[in-house]
């Protein structure tokens, strides 16, 4: 399967700037599940600009 990075791109919500897996999604999920975290696609416009990416963050994004 061929990334399809600029498509991505598009969508991509991560505002951080320096991050080399931006719009390369696979990449970017294995990053953060590696270090039990969500990426930034999985938050919302807030809680994404914390850079918290912890499970408690997401749980507490979600209100639950």
């Amino acid at each position: 399967m061929d990334c399809q990075k600029g498509e991505n791109l598009k969508n991509c919500p991560c505002t951080y700037v320096g991050c080399p897996r931006k719009g390369i999604c696979c990449e970017c999920v294995k990053y953060h599940l590696a270090r039990q975290e969500m990426p930034a696609c999985f938050f919302s416009v807030q809680a994404e600009k914390t850079y918290d990416r912890s499970f408690k963050k997401f749980k507490e994004d979600q209100g639950s």
